[in-house]
């Protein structure tokens, strides 16, 4: 026996698997291969799929509802909301507080209607308080199809019988607009 033979037979005795064996291992790897594989890729094709049409309905089609014509829109209405609602005098605060709730809706609207009635109608008309307001800048922060969020910055000039010369301010808000019937109306009313 020379030392070729002896290496040789020595790999022969290292694998002791019976043929079978090693054949059903081999088979259940290629079963893995063959079977599981595609399935676990075609599922995750399907899912991919559906995840892209979730996206494009929720969010790709909300952006193309929404134009240029309709962010003017909404700043404009923002505007006029804005305008009606900081402005006032006390000799015509009823004309005045009407003009400004047919900018409004919801929550605000009921909020706003209480607070004019409670809070500034005394004042205005005891202290004689004579309000207006001019927005000098404003953007869309937000816009979808039924509602908007726009920063509109305002000068605000205040005159009173205390204060005849009046106080000036300066302020920026955060107005939440809804469409309602076709119209933008003011929903919400933050101080930034």
């Amino acid at each position: 026996m020379t030392v070729d033979e002896d290496v040789a037979g020595a790999g022969d005795d290292v694998d002791r698997t019976p043929d079978g064996e090693r054949g059903r291992r081999a088979g259940l790897g290629g079963a893995i291969r063959t079977r599981i594989l595609p399935i676990l890729l075609g599922t995750a094709l399907t899912a991919s799929a559906a995840l892209a049409a979730v996206l494009y309905f929720t969010q790709f089609r909300v952006d193309k509802q929404t134009d240029d014509a309709a962010a003017q829109a909404a700043v404009q209405a923002a505007t006029d909301g804005t305008v009606a609602l900081l402005s006032y005098a006390p000799d015509t605060l009823d004309r005045d507080f009407s003009n400004a709730k047919a900018h409004l809706t919801g929550d605000f609207l009921s909020y706003y209607t209480d607070f004019t009635t409670k809070v500034v109608t005394p004042a205005a008309q005891q202290k004689k308080v004579k309000t207006t307001a001019k927005v000098v800048q404003g953007a869309v922060a937000e816009l979808r199809p039924d509602s908007a969020v726009v920063l509109l910055f305002i000068n605000q000039n205040t005159t009173s019988q205390e204060m005849p010369d009046g106080s000036f301010a300066v302020s920026s808000v955060k107005v939440g607009m809804t469409k309602d019937d076709g119209r933008w109306l003011i929903s919400s009313f933050d101080p930034v």
